[in-house]
C-alpha cells in the first residue's frame, strides 16, 4: 500500500493545524514538493486532493494551492473527531467525567438504532464533557460488544475511539448524524450545568466500520449557547 502521499498530507495537516502554515499562505508547487519529498508527481497530487477534500487548502487553477482558515470550524458536522482530538486541537481547558459504565441488554429502541437482536449484550457508557468548569456535553454511548469485547474506566476516560483503534486494530469510517433541538430532559439538568437554559442541541450518531458494521450510536446532548455547529461542504456537479 502506498502511504507516501498520507505522510505528506498528514505533515501538511498538521503543520496547518498547529498554525505553522497560516491561512491564505500560498503552498509550494508540485514541482518543488516533489523535490522535497523525493516522491512521484502523482503522489503530491494525492496529497492535495486529500488536504482539499478536508477543507485545508483551496488549489485555484493557474495559481496553486492556499490554505484555508481552518480556526472557524468549532464542532465539525460531518467529521469523525473525538472529544479528546477536538478538545486538543481547540486548545480547550477539557475534563470527562464519566457517570456510568456497564454491559446491558438492549430494549427496543436500542435493537433498533444498533441493529442487534435482544440477547445481544452492549456497553452503556455515559460520560460529562466538562469544559473551562462547566459541565456542558453529556455523551451518551452504546457499543456492539461483539465488536468492543472490553472496556475500561481510564479508556473511557481518556479515548474510547483511540482504544478501538490502536488496541483493537478496528477501522472507524464514516457516521450519519441527526440533529435536533429538543427540551431538556431531567438527565440533562441533572448532569448539565444549563444556567437557565430549558432546550440542548441532541447530536445523535450511528458510526460504522470500514466494513460498513454498524458498531456504535452515540447520542450527544450540548448546551445550546456553547457550541456552533459547523460543517464544510464541497460541490461537486451531477451528471445531467
Amino acid at each position: 500500500m502506498n502511504t507516501k502521499y498520507l505522510n505528506i498530507y498528514n505533515e501538511i495537516a498538521g503543520n496547518i493545524e498547529k498554525g505553522e502554515i497560516k491561512p491564505n499562505t500560498k503552498l509550494p508547487s508540485e514541482n518543488e514538493l516533489v523535490k522535497k519529498y523525493s516522491v512521484s508527481r502523482d503522489t503530491i497530487r494525492k496529497a492535495l486532493n486529500l488536504l482539499e477534500q478536508y477543507g485545508y487548502i483551496q488549489k485555484i487553477r493557474g495559481k496553486g494551492s492556499y490554505v484555508i482558515d481552518i480556526n472557524r470550524f468549532d464542532f465539525p458536522v460531518s467529521g469523525l473527531v473525538s472529544f479528546k482530538e477536538l478538545s486538543e486541537k481547540m486548545g480547550m481547558k477539557a475534563n470527562t467525567i464519566l457517570e456510568e459504565l456497564q454491559i446491558i441488554k438492549p430494549d427496543k429502541y436500542l435493537m433498533n438504532q444498533l441493529k442487534i437482536k435482544e440477547n445481544d449484550d452492549i456497553w452503556k457508557v455515559v460520560r460529562i464533557r466538562e469544559i473551562d468548569g462547566k459541565k456542558i456535553i453529556l455523551d451518551k454511548d452504546f457499543f456492539n460488544k461483539s465488536f468492543v469485547p472490553s472496556l475500561t474506566e481510564d479508556i473511557c476516560k481518556d479515548s474510547i475511539y483511540e482504544y478501538i483503534e490502536n488496541k483493537l486494530g478496528l477501522c472507524i469510517s464514516f457516521s450519519k448524524k441527526e440533529i435536533t433541538v429538543e427540551n431538556a430532559t431531567k438527565e440533562d439538568k441533572k448532569y448539565l450545568d444549563l444556567q437557565g437554559y430549558n432546550m440542548v442541541v441532541v447530536v445523535k450518531s450511528h458510526i460504522y466500520l470500514d466494513d460498513a458494521n454498524l458498531f456504535q450510536y452515540n447520542e450527544s446532548r450540548h448546551r445550546p449557547d456553547k457550541f456552533k455547529f459547523v460543517d464544510f461542504a464541497r460541490r461537486k456537479k451531477l451528471m445531467e
